[in-house]
């Protein structure tokens, strides 16, 4: 079964380490190399998350370092590993290799300046977030109480996303900043959100965010995130499971997909500790879905649903 994964934060591990880990077996790394093929992950996003402590100019030049560490630790000493710059390159990726797709959190690296847009663009990247959970020149993310809607700035890189078939990620924006994005973006998605109805958290989304999202073609990825499952005690894949269940039960059995956040999260779902283990989740899935429902949600939702 392919497996799918929207979200990891393996490039900043990377970044830390200043090239001293390495991507292929480095046992801090949630989804290296070696643990992406023990599990038959067919296709990883590695998010660029730029620490909210660094200047904009200094968060642009961490996104290009965190690049850098993409090309020469995760590509370059990796042959398996195949960029995705065209959603069709998915398609012609040969047995043993795993396709890698870049993935902006945050638009603070540009600032204001479309121009650094295009450059994240010509290096690779494919799918972005206009926020991580402050406000910014282009959106209110999903800690600001204001919960403002999208700037003429955010309207633009919209366009921008559009134009050029890139994914407008809804995770971490808040629900005025979600609703502009509905209407504006041409492929939103969510890489890495819950139900908001059964863990009352801002970064997972309500029932109605998580329809309209479905009705407009948009995949939603569950995540393991401890925190955005269940806020009592130790998670098992059961807690995450319940999520999958009330996401079908608003009618998104075939718009469903995985986004982990591996590498970003410390505490981890029972079951659920790096990507090597993640056909823990697919045989507790096949125990209550039917095999080609599993298969959607593993991949071939967002595959059917991705930018042609």
């Amino acid at each position: 079964m392919k497996i799918i994964d929207l979200h990891c934060d393996a490039l900043l591990k990377l970044w830390y380490a200043d090239g001293k880990k390495s991507y292929e077996n480095d046992e801090e790394l949630d989804t290296n190399k070696l643990r992406l093929l023990q599990c038959g992950i067919k296709v990883q996003g590695f998010a660029i998350y730029t620490p909210t402590n660094l200047s904009s100019e200094q968060r642009f030049h961490c996104a290009l370092d965190q690049i850098y560490y993409f090309q020469t630790e995760v590509l370059a000493k990796n042959p398996e590993m195949k960029q995705i710059k065209e959603w069709s390159d998915i398609d012609n990726l040969k047995d043993g290799e795993i396709g890698a797709i870049l993935t902006l959190e945050g638009v603070e690296p540009i600032g204001n300046d479309l121009k650094k847009l295009h450059l994240f663009y010509q290096l690779g990247v494919r799918a972005v977030g206009l926020t991580w959970n402050y406000a910014n020149l282009a959106a209110d993310g999903a800690d600001e109480t204001r919960n403002g809607g999208l700037t003429l700035f955010g309207k633009e890189i919209v366009n921008f996303h559009n134009e050029h078939k890139i994914l407008t990620d809804v995770s971490h924006l808040c629900e005025g900043s979600f609703w502009d994005v509905m209407e504006y973006a041409k492929y939103p998605f969510a890489s890495h959100s819950n139900a908001r109805a059964l863990c009352d958290h801002q970064r997972n989304l309500r029932d109605e965010q998580a329809k309209a999202l479905f009705e407009k073609g948009g995949t939603l990825h569950v995540t393991y995130v401890t925190m955005f499952i269940n806020e009592q005690g130790q998670v098992g894949i059961p807690d995450l499971i319940r999520h999958v269940d009330h996401f079908c039960s608003l009618g998104g059995v075939r718009h469903l997909g995985l986004g982990s956040d591996f590498d970003g999260i410390t505490t981890k779902v029972e079951g659920l500790e790096h990507a090597g283990v993640t056909y823990n989740l697919i045989n507790e899935l096949l125990k209550h879905y039917s095999e080609e429902q599993v298969r959607g949600f593993a991949g071939e939702n967002f595959l059917r649903n991705r930018p042609v």
